[in-house]
């Protein structure tokens, strides 16, 4: 009995020498059920998004050393029912482009789940090579695994735009978005990017209502609610025009979110001049906004694709007079460095809006979709303005945009498969190219696409047997 008894006491002694914080194994132990998240950055902030288990403060102990020898730790912010227990916390007082250790105070202990501490970073507040990677069309329940996910955190991102459809809810009830999202958020290849990487949204239809859902959508104050309830965006709208539009500033590189779906018309609606994407109030502030940019780059970031390829859908080429009235005010304006990203349409594209035609600068769209979702060759029966690279549907994939600064400014507009690898030659433009009277598509183009160009305006077809 004495031996017993001497067993029992020397297996509870490793669990008696931990602090609570690190054992306690009670139903109740707080935690996150999603997250955390790095959500919008600056040159002296992050900000975390987390969801927890329950109604109790949540906070971010951080530091500049891995063994958190200089810690501090930010004020505790209440997880709210009323929010579904989400936060986002914002460290502040920080030093620009460095890095930091964070990791997640829940009422007070550490979550014993997440018991290593992340890293994340700062923006840069002086011009450096910065790399945007962004993709669209994240299907869960198509694919739970999602490995894209792991090529893009290997190709080290400074930023990562999702340009919707980042769920699939099509619903107007809140338990479908609730459900997808956080689905979504668990799928185990996104959490490394999540937890390093600075994320920024817009959304398309699916994360909007349900397929093609236009400005008539009766439920969407809700999924308004939803969207910002699990994005962590710099901001949404203006306090007198709802959306999630924003424009977020990462070093010399200004980004704007655009929202395509909360003021549209509906896509079969007549053409002309007032039929919007973009709404008046929206399409005034991006206005002000890009007159009032001084970044070398202007990345205008849309859910639908910005050239007239997909002339039956609901993209920008369904609203032509609208996207024009935007290129000729660009034009008009001086307003240089404008390029687009767009996503949408499952598959990877290259295209070009040729506004140096028009007294302008070519206007560039570089697509990505999808991340998780079946890919679509419809591309057969499109016709962009220009295509210059042969549309991509051997596999998933994410689009990336490489800046680097000095003398002579550039990027690096590619689209890479599943394994990370870039599917057809990189195409740079120089900031130089981005100003009004400069040609520069017939130089970036692909040599058979420009080839097919040229049979289509001899009165071919632009996929013919003499390929």
């Amino acid at each position: 009995m004495k031996r017993r008894s001497l067993l029992r006491a020397l297996a509870a002694l490793p669990i008696l020498a931990f602090p609570r914080r690190l054992f306690a194994a009670a139903p109740g132990y707080p935690r996150l059920l999603q997250g955390p998240m790095i959500g919008a950055t600056t040159p002296g902030s992050f900000t975390v998004w987390s969801r927890a288990s329950g109604s109790f403060g949540v906070a971010v102990e951080y530091a500049t050393d891995r063994a958190f020898s200089d810690a501090k730790t930010t004020a505790a912010v209440p997880a709210g029912a009323e929010e579904d227990h989400v936060t986002r916390i914002e460290v502040t007082g920080l030093k620009p482009d460095t890095a930091y250790y964070y990791r997640i105070k829940a009422d007070g202990i550490d979550d014993r789940n997440q018991p290593l501490p992340f890293r994340t970073r700062t923006a840069p507040d002086k011009p450096r090579p910065i790399r945007i990677a962004f993709g669209s069309c994240a299907r869960v329940q198509l694919d739970a695994v999602q490995p894209v996910f792991d090529a893009i955190t290997a190709a080290e991102p400074d930023l990562f735009l999702w340009l919707g459809d980042n769920i699939y809810a099509d619903s107007d009830q809140p338990v479908a978005f609730t459900e997808l999202y956080g689905r979504q958020r668990n799928v185990a290849s996104i959490q490394p990017l999540f937890r390093s990487v600075p994320q920024l949204a817009l959304w398309d239809d699916h994360d909007f209502g349900h397929n093609d859902s236009d400005g008539t959508n009766p439920v969407k104050p809700m999924t308004l609610a939803m969207f910002k309830r699990w994005w962590a965006n710099p901001s949404a709208g203006t306090p007198d025009t709802p959306g999630i539009f924003c424009r977020h500033s990462f070093g010399p590189v200004d980004v704007f979110m655009l929202d395509g779906r909360y003021y549209r018309d509906p896509p079969k609606a007549p053409n002309g001049p007032n039929k919007t994407m973009l709404g008046a109030a929206q399409k005034a502030w991006l206005k002000r906004e890009l007159k009032a940019s001084r970044a070398t780059f202007k990345v205008l970031a849309s859910g639908t694709g910005w050239s007239r390829a997909e002339s039956g859908g609901d993209s920008w080429a369904m609203y032509l007079d609208e996207r024009n009235e935007l290129l000729d005010f660009i034009r008009d304006n001086r307003i240089a460095g404008c390029i687009g990203i767009s996503g949408d349409v499952h598959m990877g594209e290259a295209n070009c809006v040729p506004w140096s035609d028009r007294g302008g600068y070519d206007f560039y769209d570089l697509v990505s979709s999808g991340l998780a979702q079946m890919l679509s060759p419809k591309f057969i029966d499109q016709d962009p303005e220009v295509r210059l690279r042969a549309p991509w549907v051997g596999s998933h994939n994410f689009g990336v945009l490489d800046f680097t600064f000095g003398a002579d400014p550039k990027v690096e507009m590619s689209v890479r498969n599943v394994m990370g690898g870039s599917v057809w030659d990189p195409i740079t433009i120089r900031a130089a190219d981005l100003v009004n009277g400069r040609q520069s598509w017939k130089a970036a183009i692909d040599r058979k696409e420009l080839a097919r160009r040229t049979r289509v305006e001899r009165g071919g077809a632009y996929y013919g047997p003499e390929e």
